[in-house]
């Protein structure tokens, strides 16, 4: 499930105008440079797949780390290739493995998140044609999963990752989204409330947002996704609102 976004948004009406950035539906200053995506594959084994919302935060969770990681800055093994990957369109395209394909992928370089029935293997961004082939022959279709049971509210007291709750997404679309919106959420924070954060083990939740509230979330000025329209849904849809506790006002 592919998506664009690489500045934070912050939108103070849904039909204002955004600034050039990884999310926007109009072309723009980032698509001229050569494009990246960010590989996700969520772990899905017949018996035992995972739950839809834990996939989803799991999704998130891996994204922070993946920027978190030392790896992934200054002369970091990936940092070139994820400066390109944050200079251009911001791309995440979540596929799905199981068995003996989960294991070519976990052979791959890369960092495994585990949540609490979810794995998500995130690896270093990859030329948009250029993906290696033990990741490209994995679907992206069918990454279908549900809860159990509801998920419990969301703690006031850490980020939430709230889902427009007018739009029906697929399970791997909403992964690639709440990824989008992690990173929001990461590139407004300073220095020590980023560390602050990944010292605690990026906690977050996500969830569908009440519709009497979603208008105020998407107008209350915290980083807002909204989607290129490559997938699924319209361009320039609000798909997630990235609530940090440090980033409300």
């Amino acid at each position: 499930m592919s998506n664009d976004p690489t500045t934070p948004v912050p939108a103070p009406t849904p039909d204002a105008p955004v600034p050039d950035s990884p999310f926007r539906p109009e072309p723009g200053d980032r698509d001229l440079a050569p494009q990246f995506v960010l590989p996700l594959v969520v772990r899905i084994e017949r018996a035992a797949p995972p739950s839809r919302t834990d996939a989803l935060e799991t999704a998130a969770r891996a994204v922070l780390v993946m920027l978190g990681d030392e790896r992934s800055t200054g002369d970091g093994e990936w940092a070139r290739a994820m400066r390109d990957w944050q200079d251009a369109r911001i791309r995440k395209v979540v596929r799905r493995a199981r068995g003996a394909e989960w294991r070519r992928a976990e052979a791959l370089p890369g960092i495994t998140v585990t949540g609490k029935s979810a794995e998500v293997r995130v690896f270093p961004p990859v030329p948009l044609d250029g993906w290696p082939k033990d990741l490209a022959r994995l679907q992206v279709s069918g990454t279908d999963l549900d809860d159990p049971e509801p998920p419990a509210g969301a703690d006031p007291g850490a980020p939430v990752l709230w889902l427009n709750p007018d739009l029906e997404m697929s399970a791997g679309k909403a992964m690639a989204q709440a990824g989008h919106g992690a990173q929001l959420a990461w590139w407004e924070l300073s220095e020590d409330e980023r560390t602050a954060w990944r010292d605690a083990g990026f906690p977050l939740s996500v969830r569908t947002a009440d519709p009497a509230r979603w208008t105020g979330l998407t107008t209350g000025g915290l980083p807002v996704v909204r989607d290129a329209g490559f997938t699924e849904i319209a361009p320039g849809s609000c798909t997630v609102v990235a609530d940090h506790p440090a980033l409300r006002r």
